[in-house]
């Protein structure tokens, strides 16, 4: 019996990705189509719900770049795909995408690498100094945030690591 794959968007910085290839991804919690997002979002279809946890979890991306003032301004989200024994149920709110990851990420886990733009970096850098801000509520810090959000995180096959290490540094 082979155990069901679950996709996972674990957020991510540059610096975690250049560790990718010998210690794997290491993080706690990352975001997963949950039951609770799906009860949530009964309308949406696979893609959107998809869309949402991967959005979520280049929100949490920004955190990560708040807590690693040297790592390159860029978000990034790394797209996995887990045994379900590996990915851990969260007790959230309703809505929820955020699921506990029981292991650190082998590469051979990595469907596809997504990080920012060159042209992303201004806009990343200011959400990452309100992030925190945004968060609790103040409109004029998510204005900021929403402005990092305009710009689609680009696509890097996993094979593609060392050239994306290069061009992202």
């Amino acid at each position: 019996m082979t155990d069901e794959l679950v996709r996972v968007y674990v957020p991510a910085t540059v610096p975690m990705l250049a560790r990718l290839r010998e210690q794997g991804l290491t993080a706690a919690e990352a975001h997963a189509v949950t039951p609770s997002l799906r009860e949530w979002y009964a309308e949406g279809d696979e893609e959107e719900l998809e869309y949402v946890a991967f959005t979520r979890a280049a929100q949490d991306a920004l955190l990560l770049l708040r807590a690693d003032p040297s790592a390159p301004r860029r978000r990034v989200v790394v797209s996995v795909d887990l045994p379900a024994t590996a990915v851990g149920r969260v007790d959230g709110e309703l809505g929820s995408s955020l699921v506990r990851l029981t292991e650190s990420v082998p590469v051979r886990a990595v469907a596809a690498i997504h990080v920012d733009g060159a042209e992303a970096v201004d806009e990343v850098t200011a959400a990452v100094e309100v992030v925190v801000e945004a968060q609790a509520g103040d409109p004029d810090a998510q204005f900021t945030v929403d402005g990092a959000e305009d710009h689609e995180l680009e696509w890097y096959d996993p094979s593609e690591l060392d050239l994306l290490l290069r061009q992202a540094s």
